[in-house]
């Protein structure tokens, strides 16, 4: 495999993993952004806070795992297969342990 597609192929999978980090993001997100009963609890730091985060590390992430994998192994389908299980490993983690501040419904 050439060089310049080692390389096309990385920044696929870092776009194709920014892609499906923010598909995983977006429902959890969506409470803050509508802002629940009435609007009254609208939360728009998850747009620049955690969007731009999430985008990040779902792009960095992959294309890490990509880059130390093939320099390791020499074989591109090892390489794609590590970036393939970062990605999954990354929005199995997201969707599992990140959740946005939601405030209580009714203060009393």
């Amino acid at each position: 495999m050439k060089e310049e597609i080692k390389g096309l192929a990385g920044f696929l999978i870092a776009g194709l993993g920014a892609a499906a980090a923010l598909l995983a993001w977006a429902p959890l997100a969506r409470v803050n952004v509508e802002g629940g009963f009435e609007g009254r609890h609208r939360d728009l730091s998850v747009l620049y806070v955690d969007l731009p985060l999430v985008a990040a590390g779902g792009a960095l992430v992959p294309l890490a795992f990509w880059m130390l994998a093939l320099r390791r192994f020499h074989r591109p389908w090892v390489a794609a297969l590590a970036a393939v299980t970062a990605v999954a490993l990354g929005l199995w983690g997201l969707t599992s342990w990140w959740s946005p501040y939601q405030a209580p419904e009714f203060g009393y």
